[in-house]
Formats: structure tokens, sequence, C-alpha cells
């Protein structure tokens, strides 16, 4: 059982910025590799196009309710190069002031998300505690 109705969502933005960081991470250290190209991750088109195709959904809080497949790509980002960077002479368009940026906003944002899913976790707890005192 979820803590709440965005605890997938969540989770789901946690492994994108776990991605992310990969990505970021990558593009560093082939900062002096000849034609590397910049990658990065599309998140949000996809996240968006999946909410849009989502039907309302059941959810299953008791063992004899009825299951249903809930067919969620866990994967629903994309990699791509990113285009129309200034090169240098070797054909490489990786910026470090750039990435080290990207780097620091996508760590900020995981741990806000971290955050999110104690503070998510924590109003769950607090509920079942509630209502176990009745």
């Amino acid at each position: 059982m979820q803590p709440s109705s965005v605890t997938e969502l969540l989770f789901q933005q946690l492994n994108f910025r776990g991605e992310r960081q990969k990505v970021i991470s990558s593009n560093i250290a082939n900062i002096d590799t000849p034609d590397f190209k910049t990658k990065d991750l599309h998140f949000e088109d996809a996240l968006r196009k999946s909410k849009e195709e989502e039907n309302l959904k059941l959810s299953i809080t008791h063992s004899n309710h009825i299951r249903l497949d809930n067919n969620i790509d866990k994967s629903n980002f994309s990699l791509y190069e990113v285009e129309n960077l200034i090169e240098q002479n070797d054909g490489n368009n990786v910026n470090l002031d750039t990435q080290m940026s990207e780097m620091s906003k996508n760590s900020i944002m995981f741990k806000a998300l971290q955050s999110s899913i104690k503070k998510d976790s924590l109003w769950f707890k607090t509920v079942v505690d509630a209502s176990s005192k009745n």
C-alpha cells in the first residue's frame, strides 16, 4: 500500500534524478574525449503523456480486492544529445561549468524529493497510528 497518490510519482522522479546524475557524470568524465556530445534525459514530456493517457485506476487497499495490471513504465525517460552547443576544436561540446551547475541543481532536486517522500511516509504513519487508537 502506498502512503498517498503522489508516492509513485515521487519515486519515479527520484529514479529520474539518479539516472540524470549518471548522465551528467558521464558528460564530465568525457570532457576530453574527442567528438563526444553532451547528453541529457527527457522526463517531463513522457510524464505528461502518461498522465494524459492514464485512466482512472483502482487502489488496492485489501488483499481481497481485484488486482488489475497497472502498466506504468518505470523508465519513462529517454537519452538525447543536446544540440546547438559550442564545440571545441576536437568536436567535443561538453562545458564543465554548465555540467557542474546541472549536477548541483539535480542534487538539490534529489534531496527535495527524498524529503518529500519522508514527509509523505510520515503522514501515512501518523494516520495509521491515529486510526489504531480508536
